[in-house]
Order: C-alpha cells, then sequence, then structure tokens
C-alpha cells in the first residue's frame, strides 16, 4: 500500500479532529487496524473499490475492518467524508497515512526484533532496554517476529534503520571475503 499526497491531507486533517475531539488515541488504534486489515485481505480494497457494491455496504465493511462501534463517531465522520468526495477507495491508504502521522507527531517509533527462533523474554528485555537507551528515552512500538531465514541472530529495525547482528549476514560477508 503505498500513501500519496491526498491520502496524507486526509490523515492530517483526521488526526487534528481528532486531536480536538479528543479521540486522536482511539482513531490511531481504529486506523491502525483498517491498514492491517488492508494489507492482511487483498479482498477489502477490491470490495471497497468496486462501484457496485453500495456506499452503506463499504462503510459498514470499513467500519467492521476497524473495529469501529456506535461511539466511534469520528471515525464515522471521516468515511462519510470519504464516500461524499468520492474517495472511499483511498481508505485503506489514508489509515496508513493517519498511523504514520499520529506516530510522528507522539514521537514514537516502530521497532522490530526478528530472530530466526522465539527469543526468551530476558533477552527480549535487554534488547528493549538498549533501543529505548538509543533512542533517548523516546517512546516505542516494540514487536517481535521470527525468519528461520536469518539461522541464528537477529535484527532490529527502528523505522528505517537496522541492525543486522544475523548469522545470515555473517554468512553472507563471508563468502564476499572468500570470493575477493
Amino acid at each position: 500500500m503505498n500513501e500519496g499526497l491526498i491520502p496524507r491531507r486526509y490523515a492530517k486533517a483526521l488526526y487534528k479532529v481528532g486531536v480536538e475531539r479528543k479521540c486522536a488515541d482511539r482513531l490511531y488504534t481504529l486506523m491502525g487496524n483498517l491498514a492491517g486489515a488492508y494489507m492482511a485481505d487483498p479482498a477489502l480494497p477490491r470490495a471497497i473499490a468496486n462501484p457496485f457494491v453500495p456506499a452503506a455496504d463499504k462503510s459498514a465493511l470499513l467500519a467492521t475492518a476497524a473495529g469501529a462501534t456506535a461511539e466511534d463517531s469520528t471515525f464515522a465522520d471521516f468515511v462519510k467524508l470519504l464516500e461524499r468526495n468520492r474517495r472511499i477507495d483511498l481508505a485503506g491508504e489514508a489509515a496508513l497515512a493517519y498511523t504514520r502521522y499520529y506516530r510522528l507527531e507522539r514521537g514514537i517509533r516502530q521497532v522490530t526484533v526478528t530472530s530466526a527462533a522465539p527469543l526468551p523474554a530476558d533477552q527480549l528485555d535487554r534488547i528493549r532496554a538498549i533501543v529505548k537507551a538509543h533512542l533517548h528515552g523516546g517512546s516505542m512500538e516494540f514487536a517481535t517476529a521470527t525468519d528461520p531465514s536469518l539461522i541464528g541472530g537477529f535484527t532490529v529495525n527502528i523505522d528505517n534503520e537496522r541492525l543486522d547482528a544475523s548469522v545470515e549476514r555473517q554468512l553472507k560477508e563471508l563468502r564476499q571475503s572468500l570470493l575477493n
């Protein structure tokens, strides 16, 4: 999913409304759910872009994908605005843009630790503490993943920054040095 200028503008406006209405945090959760649903299920963007699906069904589908309830009026207003402006097909991109804008405004960094096998809790705590120190006390969203192709070790991704302490990388470097 690639966010363009228009989804970023909608996201920024939604964030400002969310701050005014004191629901920016709830919108972050909803928009994160929606962006995740778009990435997880390719049928969702196709259904939203389908001109034969009624607007009310698209709105209900987006609300369900986001996990919105009847109390989430700002989210409902946002979907109505997208409908009215014939931009509902940009809902996924706007959701992704909102989560990025929210994190930028709040100084939240995304951290993902990927290892060949699940790491024990004490090692994860040590890595989390090291990353926290690297961020100078900044806040982060911490996630873990496994990738058996790493063979051993781990990688740490902090937004666009990457620390690679994997056996896979070491083997590639060894192979490259032998070829040279």
